[in-house]
């Protein structure tokens, strides 16, 4: 059993290349000592909770954070409950109950000008008066730095090949299928509408070509439409998945679904008739196929 921790701290939102840097560093330095790697992240996000107004939507769920974040190398994620009274905690005191009191921290692996505690008072400086060795790992940039801001800018202009670059991995959202109006299924392209948590990032209106990822693991190609049905003035806000080669046959309803977004093929537009809208249809599904393919 090891005798103490290496601990990132961190929001980590969407466990993007940024966040997976800090886990590999944090990984690496645990192996070398035989230590283990307990995460620490923040939920709700401070935003909510300082300045719910600027509340921005999140690019995963809280559980799909944690199985994120494991899948890069925790050993343990501490989820600590964000409120008024935490963030007026001293930086001293989170040094001592927390780091050094619970986790036995002997190591903090974290992002560039990373504060913590009241008034954003600590910092690495601090850590290393406690004898804490501090790991501030720089961000890391392409063309833009990445970071869960410049993400979700990504996915809410549409560009999810940009996101899923920064991401490291497809941009998804997630939840049951649930019914709709059955609309597809008469028009001959039947879909997986899927209720997706309002909180989270879902891109712009428009045809999407990607994946449908179901519980038991199966990956299947989709056209994914999200938008409200202009052509058929609707007004709630959805999104949809064709499964191709396979949606015909499929009954999904109430089976929890990933929609994985690879591509945006266009945007969402209103036809003038339901035969203009299905020619479309076949096209989408055509362009989705040859994308994925």
């Amino acid at each position: 059993m090891s005798s103490g921790t290496v601990v990132p701290i961190g929001i980590f939102d969407g466990v993007h290349r940024g966040h997976q840097l800090v886990l590999q560093r944090a990984v690496a330095a645990a192996r070398d000592r035989d230590l283990r790697v307990a995460v620490i992240t923040f939920d709700p996000h401070p935003v909510a909770i300082l300045r719910p107004e600027a509340m921005p939507l999140m690019l995963t769920t809280l559980p799909r954070r944690i199985e994120l974040l494991k899948d890069n190398g925790a050993d343990e994620v501490v989820v600590l409950e964000f409120s008024l009274e935490l963030s007026k905690q001293p930086p001293e005191e989170f040094i001592e109950d927390t780091l050094l009191g619970r986790l036995a921290a002997k190591r903090i692996v974290v992002g560039q000008n990373f504060r913590f505690g009241h008034r954003a008072a600590g910092d690495a400086a601090l850590l290393r008066k406690y004898d804490l060795e501090v790991d501030d790992v720089p961000l890391l940039a392409g063309v833009e730095t990445i970071s869960s801001s410049y993400i979700r800018e990504q996915i809410a202009q549409g560009d999810v090949a940009a996101a899923a670059i920064a991401l490291g991995r497809p941009h998804f959202v997630e939840g049951p299928v649930v019914r709709g109006d059955a609309r597809g299924r008469s028009l001959g392209f039947p879909t997986a509408n899927v209720g997706v948590d309002h909180r989270i990032a879902i891109p712009r209106d428009g045809v999407y070509a990607g994946h449908v990822r179901r519980a038991s693991g199966q990956r299947s190609i989709a056209a994914i439409s999200v938008g409200t049905n202009p052509t058929f003035d609707g007004v709630h806000r959805r999104v949809e998945a064709y499964i191709i080669d396979e949606g015909h046959e499929l009954e999904l309803y109430d089976e929890h679904v990933m929609i994985e977004f690879a591509e945006r093929l266009r945007g969402m537009e209103k036809f003038a008739s339901v035969d203009d809208l299905v020619a479309q249809m076949a096209a989408d599904v055509a362009a989705a196929r040859a994308r994925l393919h």
